[in-house]
């Protein structure tokens, strides 16, 4: 999909819920900052909600953004971040659930290595990858 230094390379986005569930999935080039995606995943963003994202999101417009709807922004700041802004370490603990869920997206070997050359079959199969981590969330629940 982008071409770095590296060779042909792809970032995965996730938005999981509270119980590490995917919800949104999307790509960009490996060129390409994390937090140009952010805004086009988090449009439903509920009113009290929490986000939490690594100190890679930590942008304004990314902050008001989940300000205006209504939700908290637990973001770690980044060291030349000028403003002060509520953090809690407690909180962003809860973080590893999307951790979680890109070790259990590696666990296949078809997205671990990146054997498609199209981006539009590697979302798919990121995304079949997804409905599978529900389906069996849903079994180990019932």
């Amino acid at each position: 999909m982008g071409r770095s230094r590296g060779g042909l390379t792809t970032k995965i986005h996730a938005v999981v819920d509270a119980e590490g569930r995917p919800i949104k999935l999307g790509l960009s080039p490996g060129q390409d900052h994390d937090s140009t995606k952010a805004l086009l995943l988090l449009d439903e963003l509920d009113n009290g909600s929490t986000l939490l994202a690594d100190r890679a999101y930590d942008t304004d417009a990314i902050r008001a953004f989940a300000d205006d709807r209504g939700a908290w922004a637990n973001i770690p700041p980044k060291s030349n971040r000028k403003g002060r802004f509520a953090f809690s370490h407690w909180v962003y603990r809860q973080r590893n659930l999307v951790e979680r869920f890109f070790n259990r997206l590696k666990q296949f070997r078809g997205i671990a290595t990146r054997y498609d050359r199209k981006a539009e079959n590697f979302l798919a199969a990121i995304k079949l990858v997804a409905i599978r981590l529900w389906l069996k969330f849903n079994e180990s629940t019932a």
